[in-house]
């Protein structure tokens, strides 16, 4: 394979895509769904709902069309998203945003990711602490940027982190905290004590703090508590979240970054290099969904929950063991009572086993912690009753 130099291999690196003898191949999500499209398997792998968003937000995107909303849009967003933004924060967190200067629009989540993580790396001697296993596209962007990436493990069964294992991570050289919660793909809510504790180290450190928060309103007890509104964590803190999983809209991209105005100017002054602008119609209608009633917010909640737990229950039908997740589209289940000692292996055999497709943790893992995941499934439960019932019974036939 010819040489092809660049920050490309870093960020491909990052991301696990590397094979040992430098070839590149696909992300595991674009592997598993082919694999689902191939064999005619459920794809509980990859995280998109198969149902549409609230019939509001859909016909407000068609009236956005209609009435001419089809050009470049504002570089930091509509207006009335950005207000829409900032009053959602308010309503739900008590957090006052000036939505002129503490809000910016992105690509969906995973571009204000990538912009922020870029904006604020300063160089190779920083550091980004992310709990392990995390969402792909941190490593491939801390890597990207030139940066080291420092892990802070999540285990099984509760995946929540041991403290003591948080504080040895974050040092002098920690540019930034990334917290994810609820959490992707383990399905964790972080505890107040996690919490606080991001906090107090991001003071001693003088670090940052990013916080991805796109399952915010996908948890199944408490409320979500954003790191952002703690006691002294705001000054230091960039919020980030998006309309696809709240209202169904993956393939919309509308994300948005919150936070002190400097921190959003910086995160701006890259982010206008990136995609500049996106998704000018879809815009309001994500502004309309942000102002849903309260019922709306509970009832997908709710909805999930009851998926949650149609696919838990099938899960252990077929003999997996599984942990219960507090919030986000994920279950995860151990594998190991079937004999498993490889999740990728299973996973790719499993859609001819059981006409089911999963994602692996080990794709969410470092290479040298990949064996602390060694035989963990992640199944995703944004699907419609129906189809989860269906996969749950054929997953029986594993046992």
């Amino acid at each position: 394979m010819r040489h092809i130099p660049g920050a490309w291999h870093r960020a491909a690196t990052g991301a696990g895509l590397v094979s040992a003898d430098g070839s590149l191949h696909p992300t595991i999500f674009a592997e598993m769904s082919a694999l689902a499209a191939r064999t005619g398997a459920i794809n509980l792998g990859q995280g998109f709902p198969d149902e549409d968003g609230p019939a509001e937000v859909l016909e407000a995107a068609r009236a956005a069309i209609s009435g001419g909303l089809n050009q470049y849009p504002p570089g930091r967003g509509i207006p009335d998203l950005l207000s829409a933004v900032s009053e959602h924060q308010s309503r739900f967190y008590g957090l006052e945003l000036d939505p002129a200067a503490e809000v910016l629009v992105t690509a969906g989540a995973t571009e204000a990711l990538a912009a922020t993580l870029l904006a604020l790396i300063d160089g190779p001697d920083d550091e980004v602490v992310v709990f392990e296993p995390y969402y792909d596209s941190y490593a491939a962007v801390v890597a990207l940027a030139g940066a080291r990436l420092v892990t802070v493990p999540l285990r099984w069964p509760d995946f929540q982190p041991d403290l003591d294992d948080l504080r040895r991570a974050v040092s002098d050289r920690t540019r930034m905290i990334l917290v994810n919660d609820p959490h992707n793909p383990t399905g964790a809510v972080f505890t107040a004590e996690v919490r606080d504790e991001v906090v107090r180290l991001a003071e001693r450190h003088d670090a940052l703090i990013i916080t991805d928060e796109v399952y915010e309103h996908l948890v199944f007890g408490e409320p979500h508590v954003p790191i952002a509104t703690l006691p002294g964590a705001y000054e230091r803190t960039v919020t980030i979240s998006s309309g696809g999983k709240t209202f169904s809209t993956t393939g919309w991209k509308i994300g948005w970054v919150t936070g002190p105005a400097d921190l959003i100017s910086a995160v701006l002054a890259v982010k206008q290099f990136l995609t500049y602008v996106n998704g000018s119609a879809f815009q309001p209608a994500i502004a309309t969904g942000l102002r849903l009633g309260d019922e709306f917010f509970r009832g997908i909640a709710r909805d999930l929950r009851d998926k949650r737990d149609v696919l838990g229950a099938g899960l252990r039908a077929a003999g997996l063991e599984v942990s219960v997740p507090a919030g986000s589209y994920f279950t995860v289940a151990d594998a190991r009572a079937l004999g498993t000692t490889d999740a990728a292996e299973f996973c790719r055999e499993l859609p001819d086993r059981a006409g089911v497709v999963a994602i692996p943790l080990t794709a969410f893992a470092t290479p040298e912690h990949r064996g602390d995941y060694a035989t963990l499934v992640r199944f995703a439960a944004c699907k419609r009753v129906e189809v989860l019932e269906e996969a749950a019974s054929r997953l029986a036939d594993l046992r």
